[in-house]
């Protein structure tokens, strides 16, 4: 994990303040940016996606499918928490804060905006960040390529009615032509670029010249999400300094649901004999976003300035220094995982 990596809620910190700043000063730039869209898709977001997303999914090896069955236990696991627990388990967690508790500190015509965001960032399950997190608590590399391997081939075709779904429950008209192309844009013609380019960069140096673009692509990524982030923060602008409270009311429901399916996903494999190496990473997968995605989709669905960008980008905010507690206490269990009974 770079340095860069390590300390991305400063560097997110950072894009808040500086996108916040450059949409009081430029507001004339933040509109033109935001009506340069087709279908509803914003280009200039759509190409920095892109630089997200596609160097992330170069790393997944579909050959490693042929892993599941000696990892079955903890896949079987895995796949329970993030498609038939998370979605569901926020949508509740966002109905009962966002919809309930918070309701009175909180825009009341943002408010199922905001719900919707957080079910898109439940309902897509982290592709990339996981290996980091997979190789900080010791976990089977293996073990953690299958799972986002197959994690990756069921979001192709669950994402769009998973959110469809939940967001009907929500009362939010789904824009369902924007949804679908948000699928096809930001998963499936990603994924087959991404395994295009792979196979390209394979045939030519091998693993190690794939591992040496990634690395170079790596950075670039990571530089496309906070140029996103200043982009969101600088039509977000006005609200955030209206009502600061929102990104920490925001928050709350986002930590909850993270220690719940991570403890869950833990608990399960250690009920059902998996050695830890493996329930390590089915519990951080369990309980990590795809909030690259997250975000794509709610600008797409609900645009620049709604509540659903703003929820899906205080998952990013939280993201590394949640994830990091949550591998110093699968680190910390270990012993007590191990022993019988």
């Amino acid at each position: 994990m770079s340095n860069f990596e390590r300390y991305l809620s400063l560097w997110v910190a950072a894009c808040i303040v500086v996108g916040i700043a450059l949409g009081q000063l430029l507001p004339g730039f933040f509109t033109l940016l935001g009506s340069a869209e087709i279908a509803k898709v914003n280009l200039p977001v759509a190409v920095l996606i892109w630089l997200m997303i596609i160097p992330m999914l170069m790393k997944i090896d579909f050959a490693a499918l042929g892993q599941v069955r000696r990892y079955w236990r903890g896949i079987s696991v895995t796949l329970l928490i993030n498609w038939g627990i998370k979605p569901f388990s926020m949508a509740l967690l966002g109905w009962l804060f966002i919809g309930g508790l918070f309701r009175h500190w909180l825009p009341a015509e943002q408010i199922d905006s905001y719900i919707a965001g957080l079910i898109l960032l439940a309902a897509a399950p982290c592709t990339a960040m996981v290996f980091v997190w997979s190789n900080l608590c010791k976990g089977e590399p293996l073990f953690t390529l299958s799972q986002v391997a197959v994690n990756d081939l069921i979001m192709v075709v669950a994402f769009a009615p998973i959110v469809a779904l939940l967001l009907g429950l929500s009362a939010i008209t789904v824009p369902w032509n924007t949804l679908l192309l948000s699928v096809g844009l930001y998963i499936v013609v990603p994924v087959v670029l991404a395994q295009l380019l792979r196979k390209a960069l394979l045939a030519r140096g091998g693993a190690a010249h794939l591992s040496a673009v990634l690395a170079r692509l790596g950075p670039a990524s990571l530089v496309a999400l906070l140029t996103t982030l200043v982009l969101l923060f600088g039509f977000q602008g006005r609200q955030i300094i209206a009502q600061p409270l929102i990104i920490a009311l925001l928050a709350v429901p986002i930590l909850i649901q993270v220690y719940f399916n991570a403890g869950l996903a833990y608990l399960l494999n250690r009920a059902s004999g998996e050695v830890h190496s493996v329930a390590g990473p089915s519990a951080l997968i369990g309980a990590s976003n795809f909030f690259e995605l997250a975000v794509a989709a709610a600008i797409s669905l609900f645009g620049f300035e709604s509540g659903a960008a703003l929820a899906t980008v205080v998952g990013v905010l939280i993201e590394v220094p949640v994830m990091l507690s949550v591998v110093a206490i699968v680190n910390a269990s270990r012993e007590w995982y191990s022993r019988p009974g």
